[in-house]
Parts: C-alpha cells; structure tokens; sequence
C-alpha cells in the first residue's frame, strides 16, 4: 500500500490526513484547532502561543497516527502569507518537530482545493461540469469557477478570523460584506457568466458545520460521509443564526467545537453574503479540502 501524510495548516484549523494512493481512500484524519492567525490582524505577527499550539498539534497528531512529521507533505496558506514573521515560524517549527511547511499561493491553493472537490463529486456521483465552488477560510475566502475543462480562481482578502478581529458589532461586517461583495460580482462579471448553469458547491468548516448541525449532529457526533453532498438551503443558514443567537455558549461550543465558537457567526455571514451574490438557494456542501488535494496531487505526480 502506497500512503502520503497531508497536513493542511490554516489560519484557524490544523488538518492531517493519511491517504491511500492506490485505493484513493482516507485512512485516518486528524483535526484541532490552532487558532494561528490570533492578533495576526492587530499585530502582523503569528505570536509565539499560536506557534507552540502547532507544536503540539503536530506532536500529538503524529503520536495518534503514528505518522513522521518531516515525511508529512504539509502546507500553510493565507495566514503565513499575511505574517511579516513566517519564515522565523517555519524555521521554529521545523527545529522542533521535523515538519517542513510550504508557504502556498492562492492559485495553488485553489488547484489543490479544486483537485480534492472534482474527487469528492465523482465519489458523491454528482455532476461536475459546472459549478462554483467557494472555500470559507480562516484568512482568506477562495472562489472557483470551474467550467468544463478549464476553472478561474480568486482569492479574496478576508476570513471568518480576520473579519471576526476587525469588526466588533454586525452593523459594521454586514457593511464590510456589501463591499466585499462587490468585489466578487466583479471578478464573475468579468468571466461573462450564466450563473444559472453552475451548481453552488462550499467546502471548509462553516458549511460543514451547518450541514452537520441540519442533520442532527454536533460536533462531538461528527459523520463527514453523511455531511458530504448535503444540501444546505438559504434558510438553514437563517436557522443556524437564529440557534446560535439564542444558545448559551455551552451549548454552542459542543456544536461547532471549542476555538470556532467565536468565528461561526461571522462565518455564516460571509457564507450567506455568497449565496445572496450568486443568487442561489442552496450548495451542495463538501468535507474534501486542501489537506485531501496535496494527499492526491502527490499520489498523481508519484503516480503512486
């Protein structure tokens, strides 16, 4: 059996995978969150706790994988990018458990991103001629155009973090967000579009979160192969608003997990502003993500 080890590290979550090339099938995952863009905002710097909460994701994840680190394929995205200090931070945490991580571009980012969802809709036997699909992250948010046999990407410079950090009441991100989405019709004007030929399709944890929540689970009771090719509808974003806004933080926290209780709001927000940009009713939600692209681009250019 030919396996690769992925780690995704985001600018919220940790995410490790080890995969099967020969099968094209995950073996064991592993999830935690990091919180690496803490302040990043305020500071332009990922601070020393956010850097030893890694240290220790990655040392107990190898532990519970039995995977080595310094063989792990591992990539960081949009909060490195943004951190004046992440060549200092790659260094430390390669000093300290093996790991070498890759500072990634949004285009890669993308690719890898795309690669992982065209695998999961074959596996969901769902069409993927034609669809957007949009990648809510931590420090950034990515949309993909893909359109038969070509796509075109944008990333956009904000996430559920960064906007959390930046704004203190709502009246102000829904006003940030009515720019924001201008910037998006722009980028799919420019593409000359029939949006109505496109299925809506959202990845990363705030769909998840909600496909899961509609279907009864939390986040302790997690089942990514019934979360995979939910469907969730404009109103189940309402409804999930309306659960958190009237829950107490307890209850919250067992829904969403601890280190997202803060960000799912904002979160919902950004998901139901491409939604309203889009004018869809409903995306088709996926668990595959970066960490499931850099497992199979490597099987492909291994051909493993």
């Amino acid at each position: 059996m030919q396996k690769v080890t992925s780690i995704d590290l985001g600018s919220n979550s940790f995410r490790v995978l080890v995969y099967d090339c020969l099968n094209n099938k995950i073996l064991s995952e592993y999830n935690e969150v990091v919180g690496m863009a803490d302040n990043l905002v305020q500071t332009g710097v990922i601070s020393f706790e956010a850097q030893e909460r890694v240290i220790k994701a990655i040392e107990k994840s190898s532990s519970e994988l039995n995977y080595d680190p310094s063989q792990a394929i591992c990539v960081t995205t949009a909060a490195m990018r943004m951190a004046k200090n992440s060549q200092e931070v790659l260094d430390y945490l390669k000093k300290q458990t093996g790991a070498t991580f890759k500072i990634i571009d949004a285009n890669e980012e993308a690719r890898l991103t795309l690669l992982a969802v065209k695998y999961a809709l074959k596996r969901e036997r769902i069409n993927s001629e034609k669809f957007i699909l949009l990648d809510i992250g931590g420090g950034s948010t990515e949309i993909i155009v893909k359109n038969q046999d070509s796509y075109k990407a944008h990333s956009f410079n904000f996430g559920i973090v960064t906007l959390t950090q930046k704004h203190t009441d709502y009246k102000d991100l829904e006003k940030d967000l009515e720019s924001k989405k201008i910037e998006i019709k722009n980028f799919l004007f420019s593409l000359n579009l029939n949006l109505d030929e496109f299925t809506f399709v959202a990845t990363a944890g705030t769909p998840t979160t909600i496909a899961a929540i509609k279907l009864g689970q939390d986040f302790f009771h997690y089942d990514k192969d019934l979360v995979n090719g939910t469907i969730v509808k404009l109103e189940d974003l309402f409804e999930c608003l309306e659960l958190f806004r009237n829950s107490s933080k307890e209850i919250i926290t067992k829904l969403v997990g601890r280190g997202r209780v803060e960000f799912i709001e904002v979160g919902v927000y950004i998901y139901k502003a491409i939604y309203e940009v889009l004018n869809k009713k409903e995306s088709i939600v996926l668990d595959d993500g970066l960490r499931e692209g850099v497992a199979i681009n490597h099987c492909l250019i291994n051909k493993l």
